[in-house]
């Protein structure tokens, strides 16, 4: 595996590094003992899908709030999303600042993002599917976001699909971002 750095502090793209021969190719694509010495907190309690049938569909910003902080380690398994990541840890030097990739079924490279750090994306294909490796179980009562087109990010997200985009509206209304 090779770690990428982003303009989030400790969050990392992870990049396999695939082993080929005739019958395809093999890729660790997580290793704990790697993230520990990289100082990447993931214990992992709960996985995660997220499956998704039309292109442009949006889905967070979401986080949970301390002392339920959730690290997670993200992939896409089917078709492509842009999946983003935006610090909203006071104390983090990259505070506000928000990073933004594509993630490709077959291509292997999953986004590392540590806990205080709200987590979304929009889907570029049809038939997308996210898988995450969480590092806490989800708390409904933690669960927080921000909204995808907060001017205090000011995240530049593709192009809406001729269709428009799809996004629940418990992510489209989340109040203004004060932090």
């Amino acid at each position: 595996m090779r770690f990428e750095p982003t303009a989030i502090d400790g969050a990392w793209l992870v990049v396999p590094e695939p082993h080929a021969d005739a019958r395809g190719w093999f890729a660790r694509t997580f290793d704990a003992g790697v993230f520990a010495e990289r100082g990447l907190e993931l214990a992992v309690v709960q996985a995660n899908a997220s499956f998704n049938a039309s292109a442009g569909t949006l889905r967070g910003m979401h986080l949970q709030r301390e002392p339920y902080g959730e690290p997670k380690l993200v992939s896409c398994v089917r078709g492509a999303a842009f999946d983003v990541a935006v610090d909203l840890r006071p104390d983090s030097p990259s505070f506000r600042r928000w990073h933004g990739t594509d993630l490709r079924a077959g291509e292997g490279t999953a986004f590392y993002l540590p806990a205080g750090v709200a987590h979304g994306f929009q889907t570029l294909t049809d038939d997308c599917e996210l898988h995450y490796l969480m590092g806490h179980a989800y708390v409904p009562e933690a669960a927080t976001g921000v909204r995808w087109d907060d001017p205090a990010f000011g995240i530049t997200w593709p192009a809406p699909p001729a269709g428009g985009r799809i996004i629940a509206a418990k992510d489209r209304d989340y109040p203004d971002f004060t932090g």
